[in-house]
């Protein structure tokens, strides 16, 4: 029982999770609160894999929605055997948390890479990526940062939403990898007592 309830708490955790995804990805649109950079299209490549708002976003929150309605003790039974309805239900509640980390994952990995690649910003040179073949060296060179003309502080700008991405969406694989270690062990466990109540007996 208890497990079921730990379960419970870490799928409400994705909630909040998930919002900040989507309104950090959205921040990442306007650099500054200015909107003419993505009406121009002049933004890392990056934020239009939509990791934040869709993956890390709507899809969590629809994984998480659907973990907690498999984890509610009045859920109808899928089979004639109680047993048979709670293992069903598990399996459903491994399938979903393992697409909880296929989904946050591929924000995790989005958001590192635009991270290391810097963002799309106007140079003495023109719009270009200044920092693409760095190998993310600016990262912890501020120095270097003064390349990138406009937006201002651009580079600020998208090292901490895309850091903060990074966070949130390494959060929700893990908390989502809890949980099928958790549930695993609850089939496991339960599995291995049906085969060894016939030996006892």
């Amino acid at each position: 029982m208890g497990s079921w309830k730990c379960g419970g708490c870490l799928s409400c955790l994705l909630i909040p999770l998930a919002l900040w995804s989507i309104i950090v990805n959205i921040l990442l649109y306007f650099p500054n609160g200015q909107t003419s950079y993505a009406t121009s299209n002049k933004l890392t490549n990056y934020v239009w894999y939509f990791e934040g708002i869709c993956f890390s976003g709507v899809m969590m929150l629809i994984v998480a929605a659907v973990l907690l309605v498999l984890e509610n003790d009045n859920n109808y039974k899928c089979c004639q055997s109680e047993n048979c309805s709670k293992k069903y239900m598990t399996l459903l509640s491994i399938i979903f948390s393992a697409l909880g980390i296929a989904f946050s994952g591929y924000c995790l990995v989005i958001s590192a890479l635009g991270l290391v690649q810097g963002p799309y910003c106007h140079t003495l040179n023109g719009w270009e990526y200044a920092f693409e073949g760095t190998a993310g060296r600016f990262l912890t060179d501020s120095s270097m940062w003064n390349q990138c003309l406009e937006p201002a502080h651009v580079v600020e700008w998208n090292i901490i939403l895309f850091s903060i991405l990074i966070t949130l969406s390494g959060l929700q694989v893990i908390i989502c990898l809890i949980r099928v270690i958790i549930l695993l062990s609850k089939i496991l466990c339960g599995s291995y007592s049906v085969i060894i109540q016939p030996g006892i007996i």
